[in-house]
């Protein structure tokens, strides 16, 4: 079998789907089937220092990049379409990760041509937030190029039960399947030190950090946090907010705003995008972990905040209801008194707030890794060049 990844970048500041969409293809890769992935070079306002046009091998699959124009928020990539057309026929299925992408588009229409089946995978996209963000800009062109393209897919891959059920009323023509992001356990069971983020930031020191872990972005809900983190830095003054993450579309100003009106900007540190040893030694430091968001697909750092063993306030927003039915997670509407009220319960009961840590550790590790996602891929695949059912999962 021969899969073909198509996302419209793999930058470090476009977050999680970045990430996921790796770590997708790396699992699928190790399950014995043949995949490549192809991307362009673009990384927010900068460009990845990158090879073109050449495959780079990887642990278990292949990797090319593409020149590319940015005209108007889109990724425009002649060279990548113009392969697409040229080499779609050397796969059995493609598989496209994002939508409301120029660079997605040449996916479908070369599959439509060469009668290439393929599955989509939105990343949150058609989450009604999601759709109202910027939607005079999103309506055209979803009626004229996205829909019918989704209605012509052999499956739209879900990230989450809650995004599927929304996503319902857009009437799709094709079937939706539930299958989560995951973490590598490996990386989780054992985390570094603390001392290396200490050193970093020396001033959260001895503090009681809650660590918010995603973009700087409007859809995060950080003017929520700002007011549900202003009560709380109130009533137990040894707390410290931790943020973060990349700023990729310049709304950090606007962020530390909200703090600064808020009265609480002096217990904040905005550290910017934090990787490897360095976000793992943040994670350790952390008593809590909190994701505000008015809208996910399925958050990766949820899943990598729970798999720490640390506490999690996470909203409705965040897709993940049933970390609120294994007792697993706070799961709070999207409202600043909600988090506050969460954020305080945790705070106020510390053993309490350990063993729902515990907890989430364990639930993530038999519930949420790469290994159990790639095999229902593998399934989903197998189902769809055989024309046989598609899994169902929940």
């Amino acid at each position: 079998m021969k899969i073909l990844f198509v996302i419209p970048a793999l930058g470090s500041v476009y977050g999680g789907p970045s990430k996921s969409v790796i770590e997708l293809a790396q699992s699928v890769g190790k399950l014995g089937v043949s995949v490549d992935l192809i991307t362009t070079n673009a990384n927010g306002t900068q460009q990845l220092d990158v090879p073109l046009f050449t495959w780079i091998e990887e642990k278990s699959y292949r990797l090319q990049y593409f020149p590319y124009w940015n005209i108007s928020d889109y990724k425009i990539s002649f060279s990548l379409t113009k392969w697409l057309f040229q080499h779609v026929r050397d796969y059995d299925l493609v598989h496209t990760n994002a939508i409301f992408s120029y660079t997605i588009l040449p996916a479908y229409w070369a599959c439509r041509r060469y009668q290439i089946p393929y599955i989509v995978t939105p990343r949150g996209m058609l989450e009604p937030w999601a759709l109202s963000y910027k939607a005079w800009k999103k309506r055209f062109y979803y009626q004229l190029l996205e829909k019918p393209a989704l209605d012509r897919a052999k499956v739209i891959q879900m990230l989450a039960s809650t995004e599927a059920e929304r996503t319902k009323i857009l009437n799709l023509k094709s079937p939706l399947v539930i299958v989560p992001n995951g973490v590598h356990r490996q990386d989780f069971e054992s985390l570094p030190s603390p001392e290396l983020f200490w050193q970093q930031f020396p001033h959260t020191r001895h503090k009681n950090l809650i660590l918010f872990l995603g973009r700087v972005d409007p859809k995060k809900g950080l003017d929520l946090l700002s007011n549900a983190f202003s009560q709380i830095y109130q009533q137990f003054p040894q707390t410290h907010l931790v943020i973060a993450g990349p700023d990729n579309i310049g709304f950090l100003p606007t962020a530390k705003n909200y703090f600064t009106k808020a009265g609480c900007l002096e217990a904040v540190t905005f550290t910017g995008m934090l990787t490897g040893e360095l976000k793992y030694s943040a994670l350790a430091a952390a008593s809590i972990y909190v994701a505000p968001s008015y809208s996910e697909g399925f958050s990766m750092s949820v899943l990598e905040g729970m798999a720490s063993g640390l506490a999690a306030v996470i909203t409705t927003g965040c897709n993940f209801p049933e970390a609120a039915q294994a007792g697993a997670a706070h799961v709070v509407n999207i409202d600043k008194e909600e988090i506050a009220t969460a954020l305080r319960n945790c705070l106020q009961n510390p053993e309490q707030t350990k063993l729902m840590g515990d907890r989430a550790r364990q639930f993530i590790f038999e519930h949420y890794t790469w290994e159990h996602t790639a095999l229902k891929l593998l399934n989903i695949y197998n189902a769809v060049l055989q024309q046989k059912p598609i899994p169902v999962y929940s």
